[in-house]
């Protein structure tokens, strides 16, 4: 796993509580690098640490378009079929 340093005072700035951070911190860059396509919806929802359906609602809650390629909707049809 890699990580990404942010600045102590940047960190200590979100104004979430604490506990909560590092998973706000990480569904709100997985959310940026998926609208601007730089990461598919699956790996976005790895980095999100969150489950298809729960990345699926948070897309809506945020107004994000989904958008497809040809990887993305053989593993939405692979998943469906489970």
């Amino acid at each position: 796993m890699r990580t990404i340093e942010v600045p102590a005072d940047v960190y200590d700035s979100v104004s979430v509580p604490e506990g909560e951070r590092e998973d706000v911190l990480r569904q709100e860059l997985a959310l940026s690098l998926y609208r601007e396509r730089m990461l598919s919806f699956g790996k976005a929802r790895e980095l999100a640490g969150m489950s298809h359906r729960e990345f699926q609602r948070l897309l809506g809650e945020r107004e994000v378009e989904r958008h497809y390629t040809d990887d993305e909707l053989a593993e939405d049809l692979e998943y469906g079929r489970r």
